[in-house]
């Protein structure tokens, strides 16, 4: 007998029904802020997700599903959302459309070869949302505040948003500084993975 793929999921019909249950109430909010749909294909070039992810993120050097098409170029099952749409957004010239930002959301299946654990699989579901082209930031307290609604509308209660920040590009520049002197005379100490993250970022002078 032939088994479903290690790492997916059947979703069964009295499961399918709580998936359009909460598929509806997206939709619903989604049209009383203002963001429209868009759908992206489920595989991309993998050159997208190398520049968009990262080419020295996990996702990138170990989860993504990729393989040669029979026009020998590089696919990969998208691991998720933001590049796509973001390519999408630039290729169909919508940064020319007047009324930014563009207010777009998607839902749908993202691919990760990632280690099988309890509520995480190689197929998921990702619903993510992404205002492009917007220049005052009252659209990020709009997006929290969305997050929050969404929640509620779910039933959750006693919520409590915690706001952080990833400060400045001096400040972000001057921690980066200190990690790389904290782990510097001991980097040598942990697995090759995390010294190559570490040469990598460093070298590149990304943050830790």
């Amino acid at each position: 007998m032939i088994k479903i793929p290690r790492g997916t999921q059947d979703i069964l019909p009295e499961d399918s029904k709580k998936w359009r249950y909460i598929e509806n109430q997206l939709d619903e909010l989604m049209t009383f802020y203002n963001y429209k749909e868009i759908r992206t294909p489920i595989f991309e070039s993998t050159d997208l997700f190398a520049r968009g992810v990262g080419d020295s993120t996990d996702v990138v050097q170990k989860e993504m599903y990729t393989f040669k098409d029979k026009g020998d170029r590089s696919i990969t099952l998208r691991p998720e959302g933001t590049a796509a749409v973001v390519r999408s957004y630039i290729e169909h010239k919508m940064q020319g459309n007047p009324n930014q930002p563009i207010k777009l959301y998607y839902n749908g299946p993202m691919f990760r070869y990632e280690r099988k654990q309890k509520g995480r699989y190689r197929q998921f579901n990702q619903f993510g949302v992404e205002a492009i082209g917007a220049e005052n930031p009252s659209v990020d307290a709009e997006v929290l505040a969305m997050v929050m609604h969404i929640y509620q509308s779910f039933g959750l209660k006693h919520l409590k948003l915690v706001i952080n920040s990833v400060g400045d590009m001096a400040s972000r520049k001057e921690y980066n500084e200190a990690l790389v002197k904290h782990f510097e005379p001991v980097i040598h100490e942990f697995c090759s993975d995390c010294q190559f993250t570490f040469a990598y970022k460093s070298d590149a002078n990304f943050g830790l």
